[in-house]
């Protein structure tokens, strides 16, 4: 520094701090401004973070709220409460809305986009926006549909059946499940990995609700656009009704022996032009049917209306049977409905017993058979008194469509509740009991979807579905006394990600030991197909997932030849049993190279047997770390 700028400086005083930046006092200034700013910012987000604990708080208490609502909401819908139900709608609403609206706040959409917490603050909203989009355009619509159902009118009667509700809330109930749809969709579109237990937990949780909720609306938006034109709405439909008789058992239930055309006319049900395989007779040339299933169930499929069912998948036996009598009755029909005598039952049970007063009925039983049938003694009745009192095969058949005409008819004058009969008739689908297909291509579509079809494969059958399925080898009606179980035996996984499940099937012939001779010669066969009377014959069938293989067949124990074949990419094992009265066999087939990973289940031919009887719960074996 020179002279002259050294003397141009101003002496500092003793004490004083220099303010050109540099000094202590600007440094303390800043530290102040920045603590106060600090402060300030800690305020904000203390301000924050009560008020995201105070929406937070809303959106939990009320949507355990509208939780709360939905047993009363049901309770009151059942009781046709109808005033009561809206008014519970309305609440529900409220709390949705409620918490919609505390979800939708500026500083919890800022909230959900910070790093690491804000995945939770947006998996919040969206349970909340979901929950009261399912209110709003998914309970609230169906609720009021619900309101303008009259279910009693619905029940078939003389005069037919009011299907115009059903039509009119058709729009309603696609809407709905579309709305309830797009929720499902959004909500599994959510990445639960990084979220926090409190938010993953009530996530998975509306995940399970909505997916059974979905699939229900979907069901029932099926439902209403197919009901009103397949009960004849707009022109009389007429299907072939196929009895099955399960004390000859075939793949889908029994032998088709009793035959009948049953009329919808705008809900009207009757049945005419009854009829039987016996009466149909031989097809020659057989009636083609698919090559894969003509190789392992022969061209029998084709010959004999017996046989149509042969194969487990209804649709082609449907197609093939309405071949059949169109080629020997000239009549062209809409589809087919097959049902057994177990199902019959259940209408019965919502119909109440009908009484057997036809004179040629009288004299055809000449007193020997029950005059009034009621669901506790149809199913004996039909599969094994009617076998001891009736000698001629086609009195039988005539028997069996009396009783279906009657029964029907029971159900065309509207005895009974219509809530009563779609539960009964709902329990008959769920046991395969009952099977319906369309020669209507689109709506043959529709119901290819759910296990009402019968297929084998398509959008209806699980990716790790199994089967067991029987046809009778004796060529009689043995498969009354023949009583079964059937379970699945999952393996361990393979070290190449593959699974093995085995299909334990075992089988019991009950039949008396004298069944010989104390049985009717009908029943027992009277050895005319090389079965000796008495003895029980079956084909057993057992179906593998799509991809998998048949491995191996063992029957009590021992390692079997067996036949192997592909049903639509499915495994298909079968083999041959023949029992003794008293005697019991088990087959197991092996299935390998499995490559699903959900949950095994089983499908069985619908025996006189309750089905939950007859499928017992899955074996899994201890595939648990050793060493």
């Amino acid at each position: 520094m020179t002279d002259t700028e050294q003397s141009r400086r101003i002496p500092e005083e003793p004490g004083t701090m220099r303010i050109n930046g540099k000094g202590g006092l600007g440094k303390r200034r800043r530290l102040l401004i920045a603590g106060m700013c600090l402060g300030a910012i800690l305020v904000i987000l203390g301000a924050a973070v009560v008020w995201l604990g105070a929406k937070a708080s809303t959106i939990k208490t009320e949507l355990e709220a509208s939780t709360q609502l939905v047993p009363k909401l049901k309770e009151n819908l059942l009781a046709n409460r109808s005033a009561d139900a809206m008014s519970l709608v309305d609440e529900l609403r409220r709390h949705t809305a409620a918490a919609r609206d505390a979800a939708s706040d500026p500083l919890w959409n800022l909230a959900s986009a910070t790093p690491w917490l804000g995945a939770n603050f947006s998996a919040t909203a969206e349970i909340a926006r979901s929950a009261d989009d399912v209110a709003a355009l998914g309970i609230a619509p169906l609720v009021g549909v619900y309101d303008s159902v009259n279910w009693n009118k619905l029940m078939p009667s003389g005069s037919g059946a009011d299907l115009e509700p059903i039509r009119n809330a058709a729009p309603t109930v696609a809407t709905a499940a579309h709305a309830v749809r797009a929720s499902a969709e959004r909500l599994n579109g959510i990445d639960p990995n990084n979220l926090l237990p409190q938010i993953s937990g009530p996530l998975t949780q509306a995940r399970q609700q909505l997916s059974s909720v979905v699939d229900e609306l979907n069901t029932a938006s099926d439902a209403a656009s197919l009901a009103p034109n397949m009960l004849g709405s707009d022109k009389p439909r007429h299907y072939l009704l196929l009895v099955q008789n399960n004390a000859e058992a075939r793949a889908t239930g029994g032998i088709p022996g009793a035959l009948a055309v049953l009329t919808a006319d705008k809900g009207k049900v009757s049945l005419s032009a009854e009829s039987s395989a016996n009466e149909l007779g031989v097809f020659n040339p057989p009636i083609p049917v698919d090559a894969e299933q003509e190789r392992i169930y022969t061209a029998r499929m084709g010959t004999f209306m017996q046989d149509v069912n042969f194969t487990p998948d209804f649709p082609t036996s449907a197609a093939t049977a309405l071949k059949m009598w169109e080629q020997k009755k000239g009549e062209h029909l809409d589809g087919a409905i097959s049902i057994d005598p177990v199902a019959l039952g259940y209408i019965l049970e919502t119909t109440g017993p009908v009484d057997l007063q036809d004179p040629q009925m009288l004299a055809l039983t000449q007193g020997k058979l029950p005059v009034q049938l009621s669901g506790k003694n149809v199913v004996k009745t039909l599969l094994s008194d009617v076998y001891a009192q009736i000698k001629d095969p086609k009195a039988q058949d005539v028997y069996f469509a009396a009783v279906a005409k009657e029964i029907f008819g029971a159900l065309s004058s509207g005895k009974g509740e219509a809530k009563t009969l779609l539960t009964g008739v709902g329990k008959g689908v769920d046991e395969h009991r009952i099977l319906i297909w369309s020669a209507d291509p689109n709506e043959q579509s529709v119901l290819g979807k759910y296990p009402l079809s019968g297929s084998i494969s398509g959008p209806s059958v699980p990716a790790a579905q199994f089967g067991a399925y029987f046809n009778d080898g004796t060529g009689a009606k043995m498969d009354y006394y023949v009583k079964r179980t059937v379970q699945l035996i999952q393996q361990c996984t393979g070290t190449d990600g593959y699974g093995t499940i085995k299909v334990r099937i075992t089988s019991t012939n009950t039949a008396p030991a004298d069944a010989a001779t104390s049985l009717p010669a009908y029943v027992t066969g009277a050895g005319a197909f090389g079965v000796p009377p008495g003895t029980a014959q079956s084909n057993v069938i057992a179906y593998g997932p799509a991809q998998a293989h048949v491995e191996t067949a063992t029957q009590d124990g021992n390692q079997v030849p067996f036949g192997a074949q592909l049903h639509d990419d499915r495994p298909v094992g079968t083999l041959s049993v023949r029992l003794a009265p008293g005697q019991s066999s088990t087959v197991e087939f092996t299935f390998g190279k499995i490559v699903q990973h959900s949950l095994p289940e089983v499908v069985v031919t619908p025996t006189i047997q309750p089905v939950d009887k007859v499928i017992l719960p899955t074996q899994s074996a201890n595939c648990g770390a050793t060493g």
